[in-house]
């Protein structure tokens, strides 16, 4: 595996941004309630990373220490703009129903943090890799905490407007507490254990 496959394999598992990193939870902890949800978030995710990675390894060079974040965040916010506006033309259900935590992108600690500890410090090819397994880090994560909520929350599966299946017993008696933000802290806790009963996050 080169140097590419190796910085886009460690955003799968290795640093997960959520189970093992554990950043941008305040979103995750809001917007898992659906499968929906988490792709249109990690969508959003995906090219606001993949666009600051690009543009900060590609100037990382010119910009002064003592300026950079003010820079990382002008630059993050343009394109948290770009992408709420595209969102808000073309794909309408999926930016009401992401609201407030769409804008927010801008202050996304994932965001933030790989532009700072990352991009900044390496060429935009690594720097690509490095968002591309963030990203997809993150739909894992997103994908599977939204799963186990939307299922166990009200018994059944549906997918951009496709009903997938209804559970027997909980399609009748879903376990609510799973579609609230308690829930999501239930889950989110019992995959960030199985991560360090695995090995997989280390202690310190």
């Amino acid at each position: 595996m080169g140097k590419f496959g190796k910085e886009f394999a460690k955003g799968l598992i290795i640093s997960n941004p959520v189970f093992v990193l554990a950043l941008g939870l305040c979103p995750t902890l809001a917007i898992s309630t659906s499968i929906d949800n988490a792709l249109g978030m990690t969508l959003a995710v995906l090219i606001v990373l993949l666009g600051a990675n690009i543009i900060i390894a590609s100037i990382r060079r010119f910009v002064p220490t003592i300026m950079r974040i003010p820079i990382f965040i002008v630059i993050i916010a343009t394109l948290v703009t770009v992408v709420n506006l595209i969102f808000h033309a073309y794909l309408p259900d999926t930016y009401e129903s992401l609201g407030i935590f769409l804008p927010l992108v801008v202050v996304n600690c994932i965001i933030l943090a790989r532009a700072e500890a990352f991009a900044s410090k390496n060429p935009v090819l690594d720097s690509i890799a490095d968002a591309l397994g963030i990203s997809v880090g993150f739909m894992l994560a997103l994908l599977l905490i939204s799963f186990i909520r939307q299922v166990l929350g009200t018994g059944s599966l549906s997918v951009l407007g496709f009903d997938l299946f209804t559970l027997p017993v909980l399609g009748e008696n879903p376990i609510g507490i799973f579609v609230l933000p308690y829930g999501a802290f239930l889950v989110i806790g019992l995959i960030m254990a199985l991560f360090r009963r695995t090995g997989v996050m280390k202690s310190e």
